[in-house]
């Protein structure tokens, strides 16, 4: 049986942290983790590139090929997150869906803003 306080909440919710629990992207983490390290390494190149004193032009193509595949990230994880979390917020209701699409509002704020 579950315990519940004097707020009204149960012991377990109190102790249930919101962003625990599988994570929508976890069907893709592997995927995700080889893009990020592909990432890495471009960063690196870029970094090689700056210090080989290439031309700038062949710098900032290859700004542009990183940016695309971080935005690629971003929207693979932003659609995971609105498939899964914000789904299954939505179908419990209530506070916890209002929060998780203000959430999600904000990341997609934040991913138009850069």
């Amino acid at each position: 049986m579950t315990d519940v306080s004097a707020t009204g909440v149960s012991s377990t919710e109190v102790s249930a942290d919101p962003h625990s629990g599988p994570h929508g992207y976890m069907s893709n983490k592997d995927a995700y983790l080889k893009r990020l390290r592909r990432i890495e390494g471009q960063a690196r190149g870029l970094q090689g590139m700056v210090a080989d004193d290439k031309y700038c032009i062949d710098i900032l193509t290859q700004v542009s090929a990183m940016t695309s595949a971080l935005q690629a990230v971003a929207l693979g994880l932003l659609n995971d997150h609105l498939s899964h979390c914000v789904v299954e917020a939505a179908v419990k209701g209530g506070d916890e869906a209002d929060a998780k699409v203000k959430e999600a509002f904000d990341a997609i704020a934040r991913l138009v803003r850069s």
